[in-house]
């Protein structure tokens, strides 16, 4: 029988240093072709069938992946007027199945999983690309990965000063203070000197400006899942982008895809040291799209945490 694994299980369970681990391995496996991950399957919907589809109310996401034992497919709803309404704009449900025989071992309520696995990705990223000694963060949105990511990039960076800004004042001065943060009237004056920068928004027109960076800032594009859609203008995308997953950018990132910019590594690569990290002096741009091989990876994690704490 399968498992059902709450938000707050998922939160309690999931240890963030194996994840950030477990996303490090899993990234340099897709890279060295050892996962399965096909691109993700989006379809648009609505209270009924009736809308247009180049603003539709909703997105459906699809995500199926195997990494190792841990093989899982994630279900997202993105309905950006549900932060009127008082309810989450992104819902996540992971399904994690057995990879021998199919069966379903765990339904998992993944806002939270989604949340924590996407700010474990740019905690790799940093440990690999930022500054050893960045300290001030600017995040650029006021939701859930703006909390997560807060939580996260402390396990890798000595963080000094957390700068917060979004376009409802209201949500940015309660993110800082669940965080510890500073919140700010602008992006701007949350960007200058920030040596990491986090977009974690909803916005579908650029809310970055290449010129705010410091000359070797990191930067995680997180935001922006359509290629219609960009966080980033085209100054900052002049800069090496490096993507989870270079199809992906590729075909799906509106940041890539509307500057033109080529991708100038995978992740993996980096870290497998196949390629070497662009040369300092300048930004860095870190595009995660997001990948399903990290939601199995952290879905497998929560689940053998589960497991251990009924034995």
């Amino acid at each position: 029988m399968a498992r059902l694994i709450s938000e707050g299980d998922v939160e309690r369970l999931l240890d963030p240093d194996a994840l950030i681990r477990g996303i490090a391995e899993a990234l340099k496996a897709l890279t060295a072709g050892q996962a399965i991950q096909p691109l993700r399957g989006v379809m648009p919907f609505g209270p009924s069938t009736r809308f247009d589809p180049a603003q539709p109310p909703g997105l459906l996401f699809m995500k199926p992946a195997q990494i190792g034992d841990a093989l899982a497919t994630k279900l997202i709803t993105l309905v950006p007027d549900n932060a009127a309404r008082g309810r989450p704009t992104l819902m996540a449900t992971v399904l994690l199945m057995a990879p021998d025989t199919g069966e379903v071992l765990a339904v998992i309520e993944a806002n939270m999983l989604t949340a924590l696995r996407t700010a474990a990705a740019t905690a790799v990223a940093v440990d690999a690309l930022a500054r050893p000694d960045a300290g001030v963060v600017a995040l650029l949105g006021s939701g859930v990965l703006a909390r997560s990511h807060a939580r996260l990039l402390r396990r890798v960076r000595p963080l000094r000063e957390l700068r917060v800004w979004s376009r409802n004042p209201d949500n940015v001065a309660r993110c800082a203070q669940e965080i510890d943060g500073v919140a700010c009237d602008s992006a701007e004056q949350a960007v200058r000197g920030a040596a990491i920068v986090c977009t974690v928004s909803h916005a579908a027109e650029p809310i970055l400006a290449g010129r705010w960076l410091e000359p070797d800032a990191f930067v995680a594009a997180v935001g922006a899942p359509r290629p219609t859609w960009r966080e980033l203008d085209d100054d900052a995308m002049q800069h090496p982008v490096i993507a989870d997953q270079r199809e992906a950018a590729e075909k799906e990132s509106g940041d890539v895809i509307l500057s033109g910019a080529p991708i100038y590594a995978e992740l993996g690569e980096i870290l497998l040291g196949r390629k070497e990290r662009p040369p300092a002096g300048r930004p860095v741009i870190f595009k995660s799209l997001g990948l399903a091989i990290e939601d199995a990876v952290a879905a497998r994690l929560v689940y053998e945490a589960a497991l251990r704490e009924t034995r």
